[in-house]
């Protein structure tokens, strides 16, 4: 009975750190994507502002 849990644990490991890696890997995505649209509306808010347009309102959520 003790081979069962040992050959458990072993088809569990690349499982588990698979779903690490793609854990890590959606939530890098997700903030580089949130990081660069702050930074283009930053940008977008700073083109308006020179060429004298009123700015964006806000949107809910940022």
């Amino acid at each position: 009975m003790d081979n069962f849990w040992v050959a458990a644990l072993w088809s569990l490991i690349p499982t588990v750190v698979l779903l690490g890696i793609l854990f890590f890997l959606l939530r890098t995505v997700i903030r580089m994507d949130r990081s660069e649209r702050r930074a283009y509306s930053k940008i977008q808010a700073e083109e308006r502002a020179k060429r004298g347009l009123p700015p964006l309102p806000p949107i809910a959520g940022r």
